[in-house]
């Protein structure tokens, strides 16, 4: 995946539909949110055990890559309307994860990385 290919591409999707003077970093972080709520609905009364099964599942599976989509989109578009380049920020984010979560403490716990 490429990813400034789709920011392009979701760039003139907006502009040819004139919905550039909606996508406001305000507007896209909500949608981001909103969209993030959906992908939880789907999993929000599901036991664990369920929440892996759900994978067998198409039609869920097919509700689940949309959601994801859907979020991605409006992240893309918000890191594209801030100038944020992603993949740096994601180096970034895991190094600086490395650093919070040295593997010889982290190893097998949930814990944040003020409580390890």
């Amino acid at each position: 995946m490429n990813i400034e290919e789709i920011k392009d591409r979701l760039s003139r999707f907006a502009e040819e539909r004139d919905w550039e003077q909606f996508h406001s970093p305000k507007n896209l972080s909500m949608a981001i949110a909103a969209e993030a709520g959906e992908l939880l609905e789907i999993f929000q009364w599901l036991t664990e055990e369920q929440s892996i099964e759900i994978g067998n599942d198409d039609n869920e599976m097919a509700l689940i890559r949309q959601e994801i989509a859907d979020i991605f989109i409006y992240l893309i578009r918000l890191a594209d309307k801030l100038d944020v380049d992603i993949e740096q920020a994601i180096k970034e984010k895991i190094e600086l994860n490395e650093l919070k979560y040295p593997k010889d403490i982290a190893k097998g716990s949930a814990a944040k990385y003020n409580r390890l």
